[in-house]
């Protein structure tokens, strides 16, 4: 049955369409253009709405317009559709990390003694972005989405960062329940050549993040290539009279930790050259540290020079990490784990003569002889063991051990 056909038997539902096809940011822009009511729904349309959902935010935002809600967002399976509710008790709020993608992380204790009971809401840094109700009004008065931005991906963020620095409340209400799918893959076609996502976060960066954006700007070494106007955002900003993201980050996201605190960051390059395509290179420490990167060797992988997997920060604990994965040996290979925090298979010296040696073992992490892979052994100092750091901060206090060893500097 064509969808506009269903529709006509259900009350106040109606298919607006776009005349070509723009991606998500623009299609909700549209439906909101056209909502008459006073609250804004926006929800997946791969989301199952439980029976008493919808009350439970409309409430809170009856409380104060400037409350944005968000409903506890249980999982629907991908293959058979079947509705697996999860406990308030154990949800986790939304944050980000310095690649500005979006991670969920538990309720930190500041926030558990705020609130004065079990079901009050749960002031949340940021949001998924897949389902939130807001005032219309307040949609409008924040300048709604950024027009500039395409198809998916930072507007969420955007949105978030807007309403917690312009004056607004971001919660989630535990009373509130809504099944979704959690895709394995991106459903959208990405224009050849066009790094949407990428061109998304800058613009976010440049209006809002003020200082703080080189932090992303390190992961993508800086190139920002071209992003469009932000003039009217800027604009927008200063009309608003919205606080700072410094402001944001000690007031609302203080958990999140700073790269300036690292005492290195960027590539690790080794002196060596690799040979990869009958061609050398030279090589650098490179992998991703998703969930299916856990557990698998961490390889080199020529340098490209553009942050991304080739990006790391040296802990003032010895740690080489990225987004709460830390590089790891517990005696069989070089793996990425998530960091724990208590040294042990994670923390490495960096030293004077730019070797990175394992406290545990006492071994240097080396490439092979070929240069694409990370080995463990005995330090003697050659070439394959000597690392290359792009950056050190000159700020901080280096880690000393005995002999004065400190992170390698290019």
């Amino acid at each position: 049955m064509p969808l506009e056909e269903y529709v006509t038997k259900l009350e106040k539902v109606r298919v607006v369409r776009a005349k070509k096809r723009d991606g998500l940011i623009r299609a909700r822009l549209l439906g909101a253009s056209v909502a008459t009511a006073e609250v804004l729904i926006f929800l997946d349309s791969h989301c199952e709405c439980t029976k008493g959902w919808l009350e439970p935010l409309l409430d809170r935002i009856s409380q104060n317009q400037s409350n944005v809600v968000v409903p506890i967002i249980d999982i629907l399976d991908d293959q058979t559709f079947k509705y697996h509710p999860s406990s308030a008790k154990y949800m986790n709020i939304g944050g980000f990390d310095w690649n500005l993608q979006f991670k969920w992380y538990l309720i930190p204790d500041r926030e558990k003694k705020r609130r004065m009971n079990e079901v009050d809401p749960v002031w949340s840094p940021t949001m998924a972005g897949g389902l939130f109700g807001i005032s219309r009004e307040y949609f409008e008065y924040l300048g709604a989405y950024d027009p500039g931005m395409d198809i998916w991906g930072g507007e969420n963020l955007e949105l978030s960062f807007k309403i917690w620095m312009c004056g607004g409340v971001l919660e989630q209400v535990l009373c509130s329940h809504v099944g979704h799918v959690f895709r394995h893959r991106s459903p959208y076609t990405w224009r050849s050549g066009t790094n949407v996502l990428k061109k998304n976060s800058i613009r976010l960066a440049e209006v809002w993040m003020d200082e703080y954006k080189k932090y992303y700007y390190e992961r993508i070494n800086f190139n920002l290539g071209e992003f469009g106007d932000i003039t009217s955002r800027k604009e927008l900003r200063k009309k608003l009279q919205c606080k700072s993201f410094d402001w944001y980050l000690k007031n609302i996201y203080p958990e999140l930790v700073l790269p300036s605190e690292a005492l290195a960051s960027g590539e690790i390059r080794n002196k060596a050259l690799g040979v990869v395509g009958g061609k050398q290179h030279p090589m650098c420490i490179d992998s991703a540290v998703n969930n299916k990167a856990r557990n698998k060797p961490v390889k080199l992988w020529p340098c490209h020079g553009q942050g991304g997997n080739q990006f790391w920060l040296l802990s003032k604990d010895g740690e080489i990490e990225r987004d709460d994965s830390c590089i790891d040996f517990a005696g069989d290979f070089v793996k990425i784990f998530p960091c724990h925090g208590m040294k042990g298979n994670q923390e490495w010296i960096c030293g004077l003569d730019n070797t990175i040696r394992h406290r545990n073992t006492n071994l240097c992490l080396q490439s092979s002889d070929n240069g694409t892979k990370l080995e463990m052994k005995p330090c003697t100092g050659i070439d394959h063991q000597i690392w290359y750091w792009r950056r050190r901060s000159t700020a901080a206090s280096l880690r000393r051990e005995n002999t004065s060893l400190i992170p390698g500097v290019r």
